[in-house]
Formats: C-alpha cells, sequence, structure tokens
C-alpha cells in the first residue's frame, strides 16, 4: 500500500508512507497523507509518521510535473504539500516523525511542522529547492536550524545529517536504522500514556503560541514559486532534474 495507517496499543497511529523508489510524491499522495492526518479519531493518542523504502522523503515528484502538460501538477503539487504540511501542524494529537535516509524538500516541510522528530544515525536533511527553480519549506526549515544556518542551507542547497539536528534540539535523538521504528514507538507509548485531553489541549496551545505562522509563511514563499514558473526559470531547473536523473548511473 503506498500509504497506510496502523493503530498499535489501541491508541497510536502509525502512518507510513511508501512511494518507491524514493518517496518522492505525486500531486494524488499529498493530499491522501493530508487525508490520514486529518481523519485521526478521537481514541487515537498520538500519531506517529514513517516511510518504508531508501528513504524517508525525497519531496515533489518532479517527473510528474514534467511529463504533465499546463500547471494542473505545479498547482496540484503546491495545494497538496500546504494541505499536508497544514494536516501534520493542526493534527489534534501530537505527531512524531521517524526519518530515516534522506528528507529533502517536501520532507523537511512535513517533519518541521511535526511535534516531534527521532532519526536514523544516517538520515539526512536538505532543501534543494533553489537547484530546481522553486521556493518552499525555508519556513519549515527555520524550525529545525538557527537563521543563518537555514539561510547556507538554503542557498547552497546543502544537507546536515540529523546528528548535527540533535545538537540543534530539533532531532530529539538518532539510533541505528534497525532501532528506529522501536524508539519512535516507545517516545510515542510515552505521550499516549498522558491523559488525551490534557496532551489534546497542549498541542492546541503550543500552536496558539507559535511565534511563526507556518500556514501564511508557506504561502509567501509559494508565490515566489509561481513567479519562477511563469517566468520560464523553473521549467528549465526541473527539465535538468529530469535528464541528470535519467543518465544518474
Amino acid at each position: 500500500m503506498p500509504l497506510s495507517t496502523d493503530i498499535v496499543d489501541g491508541s497510536i497511529a502509525v502512518v507510513t508512507v511508501d512511494y518507491p523508489p524514493v518517496n518522492a510524491l505525486p500531486v494524488a499522495a499529498w493530499f491522501a497523507l493530508a487525508a490520514a492526518l486529518d481523519d485521526v479519531g478521537p481514541d487515537v493518542h498520538v500519531v506517529v509518521l514513517r516511510a518504508e523504502g531508501r528513504g524517508f522523503n525525497a519531496g515533489v515528484d518532479l517527473k510528474e510535473m514534467q511529463r504533465t502538460s499546463g500547471f494542473d501538477a505545479l498547482l496540484g503539487a503546491n495545494k497538496g504539500c500546504y494541505a499536508a504540511f497544514k494536516a501534520v501542524y493542526e493534527c489534534p494529537v501530537p505527531v512524531v516523525a521517524a526519518v530515516h535516509g534522506f528528507c529533502l524538500g517536501g520532507g523537511v516541510g512535513l517533519v518541521g511542522n511535526c511535534d516531534s522528530i527521532v532519526a536514523s544515525d544516517d538520515a539526512y536533511f536538505g532543501v534543494p529547492e533553489i537547484d530546481r527553480g522553486a521556493l518552499g519549506a525555508a519556513t519549515h526549515l527555520a524550525r529545525l536550524v538557527p537563521q543563518h544556518l537555514m539561510r547556507t542551507l538554503y542557498f547552497t542547497s546543502r544537507t546536515i545529517p540529523a546528528t548535527a539536528l540533535v545538537q540543534h534540539g530539533s532531532v530529539l535523538e538518532t539510533v541505528p536504522r534497525s532501532e528506529l521504528d522501536a524508539t519512535a514507538l516507545g517516545l510515542a507509548r510515552e505521550i499516549a500514556a498522558k491523559d488525551p485531553r490534557v496532551i489534546r489541549a497542549a498541542k492546541e496551545a503550543l500552536n496558539g503560541i507559535d511565534p511563526i505562522d507556518v500556514h501564511r509563511s508557506y504561502r509567501f514563499e509559494q508565490g515566489f514559486t509561481f513567479e519562477l514558473n511563469l517566468s520560464g526559470v523553473a521549467d528549465e531547473r526541473r527539465d535538468a532534474f529530469v535528464r541528470d536523473a535519467g543518465t544518474a548511473p
């Protein structure tokens, strides 16, 4: 199943993304992920967001975008990412991200809006949007690292290892990949053991005191992506990416 939700211990919803080969999500998948998080029922105390395959998330499926004429795929991807990121942030219960391998672009958008992050010791994060002729997820990268580091990572499209994010406090801990699921579930069980009425109130309260309106901030970024597309710059960069990806060893 490309996207599945399993209930563990009667109160933990484990949402798993599985879009081979690299979890680059097509338009429909972003909306499906949003729906899975929007459907969290009253008996769920916490959500674990995880993935199968080589890495957690490679962002938007640019190949889908390039083989679709007009701007329908672009509009769909932007709306889908916005919906998925929003669903993570506004999920009524805490969302724990279990990140392995690569977490890029839209993946950073997802985990940046999560409440807690654990990662495998081989995980790394990055926002290569500039190389793709787009902008976005700086809002969420800024929730993982300090401002000047965020800008450097953004301008250079460099990645940062999960082990470094532990030092910044955004990743709780890193563990061997074989222990990642158990570690994420352990944290989820710790949260799930609390009074769910208090936890839900706490989630709403913490969102309410957040200094940044993540929805408005991300939407502002998206406006520049549309400008770059209308000017033709983004299409050039995406064509180059798809061409290079097709010749990579």
